[in-house]
């Protein structure tokens, strides 16, 4: 029988609408909805041919449990009273040596992060890591400080701005940062076509930098001293807005302070803007009344991510740009979120990591730490880890040395649709449903925050049924924390209540699977908030129009700090800033040395580390592995031609690529796309064949390798050697190499 389901897409913010077709229960094609009212028409390939992923031969369907080195077929029972009792031993010791990493995959579901959450408050244990300090908790500790809540996050008017300047994102391949919108390529398009300027500042001439007005190079990590000379000169050409400042925030004379000592002339040489160039920025971003700087994850992966962005931030707000038709927005979703988690001090938490005393953001610890964390003995040392919806064995900094790690732990459970690096060492595998296996409504993001350019609710059944005996993550979270004696969300009663919910709804369910009632749960929250229906968001498959984001409605109203203030100014920022000028001479020193600067790179056909085991998506050379992408400068003076092999040093490790020429990076900067080097995933079979190296093998872990306002690790600008490789190119020999290190030749020279 054939069928026509109307979803949406879950794998990145654009969140697309789509339409599946269906024949006898089984996805035949995925289209994009042309009537959509929030994505018009359009989906990426990578979201078209998601089914893929999920009907692979290789899906987890069924709990896998460690015998030795290979992985025997348990019940969902055995399962959870095998974890269960270890977890309970664990407690009785310290229930901070129970941990959780929740990757990116996990936060584009509105119930999984909730209920991943709720679990590690019942275990009573604060060591939760996430994925967020590999690409966004800058933004979060800026906000923070800023404003009071991490996720107020001021977002660009697309449809009234007049100049924008683009830092460190690639919108047009990776879509847009903490902003759901979809088609990125028109959008810049239909504001070029109506007179506004963007502007692209990048270490690469950009997807996105191609299709925008004006594209400037900028030299990796030398962002911060870029957006101190743009303050700089913003106070000189006076485009303050004194009026509003003062009546909406507190420490300009601060921040006045700290750039009157960077003026464009001095940063030029390190950027690699010149100053006439930067001045004529500032010129432009005045004079044109509705302008934006916008940042992304190539600001905040690089080393000074936090100090940056905050300045980004800082200069949309003294402008007059931030809350302002044609500048910076702040989103409403569905209820009052900043106020909600001021009432339940949900963000402001003061604990302190174990090893490096790194203090906690939006709920998590550096990644950077975790595997000291796990291998450095005393009170409190990590012992369990539960990794759900990410992969950090191929996602993290020096994820070699993770690895080593990971192997002496004493409980391992990962829950995922695929038997991945990090599952591959696993003492429990929990099989999960695909986002086409669940209802669901927006993330968080759109939800909760409104951070949508065209503002919409949706919401979606399970178009598929699971094809095993996989179980959406919130009914596995409350299956375990049933099993280890603990209450979800530090409540038994709650617990219990959840408990009979799922028994209730199990009954319906027949030969299913048992699981909580995720439609109800969802209808409840919409319902609460005066929202509508589960229901009757489900009716309308192209979206309900929702309220956007209004100018006027955020400064002196919402902001969460002790005065409703925006707090430009705060002393730990300032602190940290006294340390730039030993930066800018260190930096100063490296660019003269010839030193090259590694940066990472999407690609239009991968994402993140999930596509590599679509056959679909790996057909053709651009699909057989990643490359080393250099200037043809910096090539012909390593000895190295197009499809030469090359060796890529750092002082963690060392990895080998074929080399590929362009002119589209700035001489001095080499870029690698991240996501590829499945070679030790037991469950990918056509990703672990094909060729390919993990980049972040080169990014150091550790206390001194973490930016510390933010704990974010250090994954782009990296200092690197290259050399041609001795030998051919081997991928599944030398990822083993790389993971010793390579100690007597990765030192960079």
């Amino acid at each position: 029988m054939k069928q026509t389901k109307y979803t949406f897409c879950r794998i990145c913010e654009a969140s697309c609408g789509l339409i599946a077709e269906l024949e006898d229960g089984k996805i035949t094609s995925i289209a994009p909805n042309p009537d959509h009212i929030g994505t018009n028409g359009f989906a990426c390939k990578k979201g078209l041919n998601q089914h893929h992923i999920y009907d692979s031969p290789d899906r987890l369907k069924y709990p896998l449990k460690r015998i030795g080195d290979r992985f025997e077929r348990i019940s969902w029972d055995q399962a959870l009273q095998e974890i269960g009792s270890k977890v309970k031993a664990l407690r009785q010791t310290s229930p901070q040596s129970i941990s959780m990493y929740v990757g990116t995959a996990a936060g584009f579901s509105i119930l999984h992060p909730i209920f991943a959450e709720g679990f590690m408050q019942g275990i009573g244990s604060h060591n939760i890591y996430t994925s967020s300090t590999q690409d966004c908790a800058n933004r979060f500790a800026s906000a923070s400080e800023l404003y009071g809540f991490p996720f107020y996050q001021p977002f660009v008017d697309l449809d009234n701005v007049k100049c924008m300047i683009v830092v460190g994102t690639n919108p047009v391949v990776s879509k847009w940062t903490f902003l759901q919108v979809a088609h990125p390529a028109q959008r810049i398009k239909e504001l070029n076509a109506r007179g506004a300027r963007t502007i692209f500042v990048d270490p690469r001439y950009t997807e996105s930098a191609k299709v925008g007005t004006d594209h400037v190079f900028i030299r990796p990590n030398s962002d911060v001293f870029f957006f101190l000379s743009f303050l700089h000169e913003l106070i000189v050409q006076e485009g303050i807005d004194r009026e509003c400042v003062s009546q909406y925030m507190s420490g300009l004379s601060d921040l006045e302070n700290l750039t009157k000592h960077w003026p464009a002339e001095r940063t030029e040489k390190l950027t690699c803007i010149p100053a006439a160039k930067l001045k004529e920025m500032v010129h432009l971003y005045i004079t044109s009344q509705a302008s934006a700087i916008v940042t992304g994850t190539g600001i905040g992966m690089g080393k000074h991510g936090t100090l940056a962005h905050w300045l980004a931030e800082c200069i949309n707000a003294v402008s007059g740009n931030l809350d302002r038709k044609g500048g910076l927005l702040v989103g409403q979703g569905i209820f009052d979120f900043g106020k909600f988690a001021q009432k339940k001090n949900l963000f402001n938490r003061t604990r302190r990591s174990r090893i490096g005393n790194f203090r906690e953001i939006n709920g998590g610890f550096p990644g950077g730490i975790l595997a000291d964390e796990i291998l450095t003995p005393g009170d409190e040392q990590i012992k369990a880890l539960f990794v759900t919806g990410g992969n950090p064995l191929l996602t993290m900094a020096n994820s070699a040395r993770l690895r080593n790690a990971f192997k002496e732990l004493e409980l391992l459970v990962v829950t995922d649709i695929h038997l991945n690096e990090t599952a591959s060492l696993a003492h429990y595998i929990l099989p999960a449903t695909s986002p086409l296996e669940r209802p669901d409504l927006p993330f968080v993001f759109p939800l909760f925050m409104g951070m949508q350019s065209k503002p919409y609710l949706a919401a979606t059944e399970a178009i598929v049924e699971p094809s095993g005996e996989q179980r959406d993550e919130a009914t596995i979270y409350t299956d375990l924390a049933s099993a280890c004696g603990v209450g979800l969300f530090g409540t038994q009663a709650g617990q219990s209540a959840l408990r009979l919910l799922k028994t209730g709804n199990s009954l319906f369910r027949g030969n299913k699977q048992p699981a909580l009632p995720q439609k109800f749960l969802m209808d409840q929250l919409l319902r609460m908030n005066k929202s509508g229906s589960f229901k009757a968001h489900l009716k309308n498959v192209n979206g309900s129009p929702w309220r956007g984001a209004i100018p006027g409605t955020f400064l002196g109203k919402r902001p969460t700090t002790d005065d409703g203030k925006v707090h430009l100014a705060p002393p730990l920022f300032l602190m940290q800033a006294q340390t730039l000028e030993k930066v800018f001479i260190e930096e100063l020193a490296s660019l003269e040395s010839g030193e090259l600067r590694l940066i990472s790179k999407r690609e239009h056909l991968t994402h993140n580390s999930w596509t590599q085991n679509i056959e679909e998506l790996t057909r053709g050379k651009m699909g057989q592995t990643n490359y080393l992408y250099m200037h043809r400068d910096d090539a012909a003076r390593h000895h190295l031609h197009d499809d030469a092999i090359a060796d890529i040093h750092s002082k963690t490790a060392c990895i080998r690529l074929p080399v590929r020429l362009t002119d589209d990076l700035m001489p001095g900067t080499v870029a690698v796309p991240h996501g590829w080097g499945h070679q030790h995933a037991q469950g990918l079979t056509l990703a672990s064949r094909i060729a390919g190296a993990n980049v972040n093998l080169l990014a150091a872990d550790g206390t001194e390798a973490i930016e510390t306002l933010s704990g974010m690790s250090h994954l782009s600008g990296i200092p690197v050697r290259i050399e041609p490789a001795n030998g051919p190119l081997d991928t599944g020999s030398w990822s083993g190499i790389a993971e010793t290190g390579l100690p007597e030749k990765s030192g960079l020279v």
